[in-house]
């Protein structure tokens, strides 16, 4: 049993490994800088590096502790569990900045949007595993729209948007690769516009029309819903080439820029980092999506290939919002920079992507 183990981590990847290991270690540093600034609180920085240990054991028990194939045998019972764990989060879930998106047991939180985008990713690789090859008939992919647009539901119930846009990336990302027609994704676009449609008209809460509103024309409500995003790029541009210095930032030491831990954290990087710091963000970013890259061309079936791709997926895309939300260039939607931003529940989902896909680089042949 032992030499098994050690010949499986003779072919761990610890260049995916290291760079999600260094993305949260920059993330940590901000963290502490924005501790600094807040009279010695450090408090997120102090569960943000218990969750950090946490993760890093979920990655050495995961890469070896399981198959990971054994997960294309459960997906009905844990879309069943999830779509349980939303619909609970809905009625007992505690609200946060305008969002009950909140499970609490005693003083520990959790957040079950975020388990929801690792559940979705095995439910669509075991589907597309399935069906993949029928994806060309639109009744397939209308198949599993429904399933995804279930879930999605409860998520914009909470209202989170956030959240919503992400598991609707997921879905398209994933059935796109799979071979879609150009047919059907005209035909995704007109269900996605009405779904917008009756988001809006019937879903969206005052305070998100509020922020797109203001995203089309931030000058409209500059200290208002238009505040946040305007000292993002204040912040961003202040760094200039080498930064103001580790809790030097003017933005987030002064507490200027809100929700600096989580939203904005990008910000602070820029801002004290200045854009070194955030070329070597950028990088590791490109380390971890070029050995998901790798991963993906060696992979040996369908299941492990849009398992790959599923994981790539979901951090693109919240990597983007979030640094998409932070320049401006993108609606304030809530989203976590992946490893960097401040949360237990998004940090120790990442590290379980992470696990994850050690478990598929140690099985290779």
């Amino acid at each position: 049993m032992l030499q098994r183990t050690i010949q499986a981590y003779r072919k761990f990847d610890w260049l995916l490994f290291g760079s999600a290991v260094l993305l949260t270690g920059l993330g940590l540093l901000a963290l502490y800088s924005i501790g600094l600034g807040a009279d010695g609180d450090f408090g997120a920085f102090k569960k943000q590096l218990f969750f950090f240990a946490l993760g890093l054991l979920i990655v050495a028990v995961g890469t070896v502790g399981f198959h990971y194939r054994w997960l294309s045998f459960v997906t009905v019972p844990m879309y069943f569990g999830m779509m349980l764990l939303l619909l609970t989060v809905l009625v007992t879930g505690q609200v946060i900045r305008g969002t009950r998106g909140w499970i609490y047991i005693g003083s520990a939180g959790f957040q079950p949007v975020e388990l929801a985008k690792v559940v979705l990713i095995i439910i669509m690789a075991k589907f597309l595993a399935t069906h993949g090859r029928y994806t060309k008939d639109i009744r397939v992919v209308i198949q599993s729209a429904v399933t995804v647009v279930l879930m999605l539901l409860l998520v914009v119930l909470q209202p989170d948007l956030g959240g919503a846009i992400i598991l609707a990336s997921i879905w398209f990302g994933m059935v796109l690769v799979s071979g879609l027609r150009a047919k059907h994704l005209l035909t995704m676009a007109a269900i996605a516009i009405a779904f917008g449609a009756v988001s809006w008209l019937f879903l969206l809460r005052p305070y998100q029309k509020e922020r797109i509103a203001t995203f089309l024309n931030p000058a409209s409500d500059p200290f208002g819903q238009g505040y946040n995003v305007t000292q993002s790029v204040i912040a961003i541009g202040a760094g200039q080439l080498t930064g103001r210095g580790v809790a030097s930032g003017s933005q987030s030491q002064l507490r200027f820029l809100p929700e600096a831990k989580t939203d904005f954290i990008f910000s602070v990087i820029a801002e004290e980092m200045g854009f070194i710091g955030v070329l070597i963000l950028l990088g590791l970013f490109g380390v971890l999506f070029s050995r998901l890259y790798v991963l993906a061309a060696t992979s040996r079936d369908d299941f492990t290939l849009f398992l790959v791709i599923g994981t790539s997926v979901l951090i693109a895309s919240e990597t983007f919002v979030n640094i998409g939300v932070a320049s401006g260039i993108l609606p304030v939607t809530g989203l976590a920079l992946p490893f960097v931003s401040y949360g237990g529940t998004s940090l120790v989902m990442h590290f379980v992507l992470i696990a994850l896909m050690q478990n598929i680089a140690v099985r290779r042949s």
